[in-house]
């Protein structure tokens, strides 16, 4: 490891200290939390549909930015352009960093869709955190890696020549990824998790994302979850195969106004030098990725660079999603908790004309969403006490904005299943009858679950008990090891 790069890179504070909050950022949060209190209050005051006010608001927060998404994706509709002949120069060399700890059951799946693109990674580094399962048997036996010293990377593989092992103590995914970024030479590094499957064109694409755009230093691909084969897993790939086509498409919509802040850590790529000059992943945060952005952004502010983030509908991945009830709560808790802490740390961002649309709409709307589960929540409780009460003065009126929206959904899962196939280029798992039955069924069960999730999530931040928690992969594998795409 080159040890001045390595001291630099600990030089440089990946997070500046707090600063002093600015009178836009409390307004902007603190406006947020008034107006719930205020539209909470109307339910003790009022006796028709404003009495569920606080539902209306959500209602309508929800409905301007599915419009948003929708006006924003309408290029998609466009006819492709033409293939454009590689242009001639060097050639982009790109690494991948698989940050993994005890992922040997699905590490093999991972591994081989990696060595099996089209367009081969130059470098392949498994960035071992501390794993303590069958790891460095399955890296020596089937892989031909010799084990190196800890905080050391290894020689080549016998068989494998572009692979590599890097043996850390657990540390967290963080500290993995920083570590193997300092032993990378590749202009371009992906990150990858040990539970995520790349088609076998990802690669190909990513790398000719960063070699077409000189100004490109993030991207992330488009995700697929897969879970396991059981009653509940089927269930929760079903309503999260529907979220996550309804987030691509909106990370396509900000993207647009260069207002993307959210990068999946399982599929992301970025320009190395551009990682190591804002002090690499935060190891104190609980979603690094996201934090990540945010710091580049504003780095490229304070620089005058005209660096820009992209989600690339051409290259594509399966993910391992959570498979249960607890599983998907704690994964949610871990997300909202470190969405939270990334709001908190770039609170003074919020509002900021300098940073375009990222500073005057995105973080505003994600100040709003840092209440959006308390919004959320409440509306479905007050819901449940008039139907118990039997108060049908209020239900009348607020089930007639309930089914506008559930229509209004509706299209909008239809229109966005048609949109996301015409963009990835490819028929996705999705299809127009479940569809249909999704946006009937997730706004009383899955959204009411993801909501309770991010909730918990407030408990973390506020008390400081975030942590990562313990997963366990079961999509992308069979009980008996035998891969599943």
């Amino acid at each position: 490891m080159n040890n001045s790069l390595h001291s630099a890179f600990l030089a440089a504070s990946p997070r500046l200290s707090p600063p002093a909050t600015p009178l836009r950022s409390w307004l902007i949060h603190g406006g947020v939390l008034v107006l719930w209190g205020l539209l909470f209050a109307m339910a003790f005051r009022v006796g028709n549909v404003g009495a569920w006010s606080v539902g209306v608001a959500y209602v309508l927060y929800d409905t301007v930015l599915l419009l948003f998404v929708g006006w924003m994706t309408l290029p998609i509709l466009r006819p492709r352009p033409p293939s454009q002949p590689a242009v001639t120069g060097r050639r982009t060399t790109l690494g991948v960093i698989v940050a993994s700890h005890n992922e040997s059951a699905v590490l093999p799946v991972t591994l081989a869709a990696l060595l099996g693109q089209t367009d081969v990674p130059d470098r392949i580094v498994i960035a071992d955190d501390g794993s303590s399962d069958g790891t460095a048997e399955l890296l020596t036996t089937r892989y031909g890696l010799v084990a190196p010293a800890l905080g050391e990377l290894s020689a080549a593989s016998a068989t494998h020549p572009a692979l590599y092992w890097l043996r850390l103590p657990h540390g967290g995914k963080a500290v993995a990824l920083n570590a193997a970024i300092l032993c990378i030479d590749t202009d371009t590094v992906l990150t990858v998790d040990g539970d995520t499957l790349l088609d076998s064109k990802a690669i190909a694409a990513v790398r000719r994302a960063f070699s077409e755009e000189p100004d490109l230093v993030a991207a992330t691909g488009v995700i697929t979850p897969v879970c396991s084969r059981t009653l509940a897993g089927r269930c929760f790939q079903w309503f999260q195969t529907y979220e996550y086509i309804r987030n691509f498409l909106s990370r396509y919509a900000w993207m647009r106004v260069n207002g993307l802040l959210l990068i999946s850590g399982a599929f992301a790529g970025f320009r190395t030098d551009a990682v190591r000059a804002v002090g690499g992943f935060d190891t104190d945060c609980l979603v690094e990725d996201y934090e990540l952005i945010h710091r580049l952004h504003r780095h490229a502010q304070a620089h005058g660079l005209p660096w820009t983030v992209r989600v690339l509908g051409d290259a594509q991945a399966h993910t391992d999603a959570p498979s249960s009830t607890g599983a998907f709560l704690r994964q949610r808790r871990r997300w909202f908790g470190g969405f939270l802490q990334t709001q908190y740390w770039y609170r003074a961002m919020v509002g900021d004309r300098r940073y375009g649309w990222l500073g005057i709409a995105m973080l505003p709307v994600k100040a709003i969403d840092t209440l959006q589960p308390l919004y959320g929540l409440a509306a479905f409780g007050l819901l449940l006490m008039y139907l118990v009460r039997g108060n049908f003065g209020v239900l009348a009126p607020v089930a007639g904005v309930i089914g506008a929206k559930i229509v209004l959904d509706l299209v909008f899962h239809l229109w966005s299943v048609f949109l996301y196939r015409r963009w990835i280029g490819q028929q996705s798992e999705a299809n127009m009858a479940q569809a249909f039955l999704a946006a009937l069924v997730e706004p009383f069960t899955f959204q009411i679950l993801r909501h309770t999730g991010a909730a918990w999530g407030w408990w973390s931040f506020l008390t400081g008990r975030g942590t990562w928690g313990r997963q366990t992969r079961v999509g992308l594998v069979d009980a008996d090891g035998v891969r599943r795409s």
